[in-house]
Parts: structure tokens; C-alpha cells; sequence
């Protein structure tokens, strides 16, 4: 039987994006995102948890990203989980699980900029333009 392995993540970047370009061109981007949820323990205090998701991006949302996305920034997230091994200077097994996006939205930042001023801030195979709400759209019903 197939699998799923789906991830959707709404948060913030804990740093701007580190953007290389392999030897055959292709842009593959590298930052943080922080989620956190926050909940009432037994003795009444409020408790933020937070979790960090190591997030790549490739060709074209890397691209948007080198230009567009800054440390504090908010976004939207889809895509899959992935986990590779690799071996430290020492022959040390090590794993790092990273969140290989194919849909990212901005959502705008701590500092203000909003995703109206981005263009095309919904990106993924193909670029839906958000809708407006004016309140007069003409329709009958």
C-alpha cells in the first residue's frame, strides 16, 4: 500500500535564506522555520513551544526566496519530510530531517512588510493570484 508524506507548516524564519547554485544551475535555498503553539499547563500558565523544521527549496521558490524572504519573515509551507544520513569529520553517524517544500506562501513579517507588496507571494507549479474583498463583486446571489 502507498504512503503519504505530506507537511503543511505556517511560521516564522529564524534566519534570511542561504542560496547556492549547483554547478548545473540549479537554486537551492536553506533557512529555519520556527512554529509554536501555545497551551495552558495544570497550574494555569500559558506555555509556548516551539519547533524548528530545517525547510529546501528548489529552482524557482529558491529563487523567490534569495529575493523576497528575510529573517522574521511568515510563511506558509507545504511539502514532505525527508531524513539523510551523513557522516561527521570523526565517522560519526549523524541524521538530519529537512522539509523538502513544493508550495510556499508569504504571509508577511514581524517587521511590517506585507505580502501585497511581493508579487506572486502564492508560488508553486503555477502562481494563483489572491482574492480581493471589496464587498461589490456583482454576483446575483
Amino acid at each position: 500500500m502507498a504512503g503519504v508524506n505530506k507537511v503543511i507548516l505556517i511560521g516564522n524564519l529564524g534566519k534570511d535564506p542561504e542560496v547556492r547554485h549547483l554547478d548545473n544551475g540549479v537554486a537551492v535555498a536553506n533557512f529555519s522555520l520556527a512554529t509554536t503553539e501555545s497551551y495552558t499547563n495544570k497550574q494555569g500558565d500559558r506555555v509556548n513551544q516551539t519547533e524548528w523544521h530545517n525547510i529546501v527549496l528548489w529552482r524557482g521558490l529558491a529563487d523567490i526566496a534569495e529575493k523576497y524572504l528575510k529573517k522574521g519573515n511568515s510563511v506558509y509551507i507545504e511539502g514532505k519530510i525527508s531524513t539523510r544520513k551523513w557522516e561527521d569529520k570523526e565517522g560519526i553517524a549523524r541524521y538530519s530531517t529537512d522539509i523538502i517544500a513544493d508550495k510556499m506562501t508569504m504571509l508577511g513579517s514581524k517587521q511590517g512588510n506585507t505580502p501585497s507588496s511581493i508579487p506572486n507571494q502564492d508560488t508553486e507549479t503555477s502562481t494563483q493570484e489572491p482574492l480581493e474583498e471589496s464587498g461589490n463583486d456583482d454576483l446575483p446571489f
